[in-house]
């Protein structure tokens, strides 16, 4: 992996330092609490040597594959849940008073805030719900809204950026960040900036935005390509190809990350100065090395075949991210989905050669490269930005000859129980010219400047199917490599709430497709999601959530550098039924997980809580620690 580089942004920043230096809280701000000496001081918790999950709860929305129920905060003064119904456009708030038996008792709805929005994501601190809120036209301003907790009042909102898709306070609760995707129009005539929106809520009924932009990097689009930043978008700017996704703050309150999907990178924000201070490459992964292996087809006879594929790299492109302090230094924690770019795939005018209507640059491989080039793929599946580029594609026998690529002929790489079936990006991977052109090749595979065909010396696959943990700086300290995948395919693993089911009989199978084994292995198997973190004593766990196979992963991180598995949880009952009975099947695809220590939790055990998109379900499980 390229070690990452920082393109470093100064700016000087010293008048508006002082501005905010001389900004006191306002009229709403909360009261400082006078603490009370007869209060004894609390008891320092015990350090468990591991723990198992246990689900003793949850609330269903009774609504399936519509995203009814997907980030969770919580508010330990109210013991109230908010959980995003993106289903409703709104946040459902239940009252987790009984664990065991969560209860609905209002909902937060932001249409008041903007005619026909819908709410994206939610946080909480120290009683005060923030949301995210999206606009009616998705390209168009969004909001964020901040409400009280116990009483559900309004208290106030503020314009942010184009699809705000995340929302999270800093540690002090005076700051509230939100990452503005900025996606693209789904016909791609409209392509905001993304943003970062750092707002200043001391001042409850009148917070202050500012933003976190990327137009200072416009001009270096060449330099973050060579870096490793994924900028690929056509006719598009730096600012309006980087696509903030998620958000974490350093324990300190200075510095937020966040994650850029799409682009396979980090930014890194200087919060005091809402300025975007670096940019750092995460680079890509070797699925052709021992440890790092995958299973690439879903029509291999259903079979696990977990194997290195030389020339295969993963992008790690997290969505989910954490942080937290070892030894006084800042560790991240990824969740490496991976995402493609897909705008217009609905659209028959893009389809049919109109590169201006979409871009779509996932293909599958047997597709990409074919000795009879891909003009069979037209009116189909073919993206027109990649036909104007060449023919077809062929694979370098000095990196595939192993599965059977000759000159001029990928040969046995396509097969379906091979490399055919992956999906991986058309936009890297093949040879270029000096300038960055396309290097051009003859269809017998020799270089010739009037050939029509690309050379592929590596394939580029989205997500690294594993989580990772980073330094400050974007060096990759550890990642779990195969081992989710081999978990999941082993005689270890087993689902349902009792533990008796199989995982292997259901190996990375979809989340609304239960009996289709094996049928996500072509794409990004089981998709480690959504993430959080929770101390217990002296020790930090992380919580993975697979969005596709389902269940929650549990990993003592402590050591950034050695973490060790701890469980795995997967309440899913029934597998056999498409689309699954929801009385029966359990939580389908975990989107959003959130920790409570049990100094805030309602039974004094802690508890994690997960939003499970495809069954609309929020689960509370409960962490049984073992000393």
């Amino acid at each position: 992996m390229r070690p990452p580089i920082r393109l470093r942004l100064f700016s000087a920043s010293l008048v508006m330092l002082a501005v905010l230096a001389a900004c006191g809280g306002g009229s709403d701000s909360a009261p400082t609490p006078t603490p009370d000496p007869t209060t004894p001081a609390p008891t320092p918790e015990a350090t468990p040597v591991g723990l198992t999950l246990e689900k003793i709860g949850g609330f269903s929305t009774g609504q399936f594959g519509v995203s009814a129920a997907e980030i969770p905060a919580y508010d330990a003064a109210s013991k109230r849940l908010f959980v995003v119904n993106a289903q409703l456009g709104a946040v459902d708030v239940l009252d987790l008073s009984n664990p065991a038996h969560p209860v609905k008792v209002s909902v937060l709805d932001a249409t008041a805030v903007l005619a026909g929005a819908e709410i994206n994501s939610v946080a909480v601190h120290d009683g005060i719900v923030a949301v995210a809120i999206q606009a009616p036209v998705k390209t168009d301003p969004g909001r964020m809204a901040l409400y009280r907790a116990s009483d559900l009042s309004f208290i106030s909102a503020v314009t942010v950026g184009a699809l705000p898709d995340m929302v999270t306070f800093t540690p002090d609760g005076k700051t509230v960040l939100v990452a503005n995707e900025g996606e693209p129009s789904d016909d791609y005539q409209i392509d905001p900036e993304g943003s970062v929106s750092v707002i200043d809520v001391r001042n409850l009924a009148a917070p202050v935005v500012r933003t976190a932009g990327f137009a200072a990097f416009n001009g270096q689009a060449a330099a973050l390509r060579a870096a490793g930043v994924r900028i690929y978008g056509p006719g598009a700017s730096v600012a309006q190809d980087l696509e903030p996704e998620y958000i974490t703050v350093s324990a300190d309150g200075a510095t937020a990350w966040v994650t850029l999907q799409e682009n396979n990178a980090l930014a890194k924000v200087d919060i005091a100065s809402a300025t975007v201070t670096d940019i750092l490459p995460l680079g890509t992964k070797d699925h052709g090395v021992a440890g790092n292996e995958l299973d690439a087809s879903d029509t291999d006879g259903k079979t696990i075949n977990i194997r290195t594929w030389p020339g295969v790299r993963g992008m790690y492109q997290p969505d989910a991210m954490a942080s937290y302090t070892v030894g006084g230094q800042t560790y991240l924690v990824t969740a490496n989905e991976g995402d493609a770019r897909a705008w217009g795939e609905d659209n028959a005018a893009y389809w049919g050669g109109d590169a201006t209507k979409g871009f779509v640059e996932e293909f599958r491989v047997k597709h990409l490269v074919n000795k009879n080039g891909w003009a069979s793929r037209a009116g189909d599946d073919l993206p027109p930005q990649l036909n104007a580029m060449a023919a077809g594609g062929l694979l370098d026998p000095a990196t595939f000859g192993y599965c059977g690529a000759i000159a001029g002929d990928p040969a046995g790489c396509r097969a379906d129980a091979a490399l055919g079936r992956l999906n991986i990006s058309w936009t890297m991977g093949y040879r270029t010219n000096p300038d960055g052109s396309p290097m051009m090749f003859n269809a017998a595979g020799a270089q010739d400047p009037a050939g029509n065909r690309l050379m592929y010396d590596q394939l580029y696959a989205y997500g690294a199917r594993s989580f990772s943990i980073w330094n400050a700086s974007g060096a990759l300290v550890w990642d779990s490599g195969a081992a989710i995948e081999k978990f999941l395919a082993s005689a270890d693993c087993k689902l349902g709430r009792d533990r008796s089911i199989p995982c292997a009989d259901f190996f990375n199978s979809g989340h609304d497709e239960g009996n289709a084994k094996d049928s996500r292995s072509d794409a990004k198997g089981p998709e480690p999601e959504g993430l959080a973190l929770g101390k217990i004593g002296d020790k930090t766990f992380a919580f993975i959530g697979l969005e596709r196979m389902g269940g929650v992963l549990v990993y003592d991180i402590s050591n950034p550098a050695s973490p060790v598995f701890m469980d795995y949880l997967n309440t899913r009952d029934e597998w056999l039924t498409n689309p699954p009975d929801l009385a029966t099947a359990g939580d389908l695809g975990p989107e959003g997980l959130v920790f409570i220590p049990a100094k805030d939790s309602p039974n004094g055990k802690p508890l994690l809580v997960v939003g499970n998109e495809v069954s609309g379900t929020t689960a509370v499980l409960q962490l049984n620690l073992r000393y």
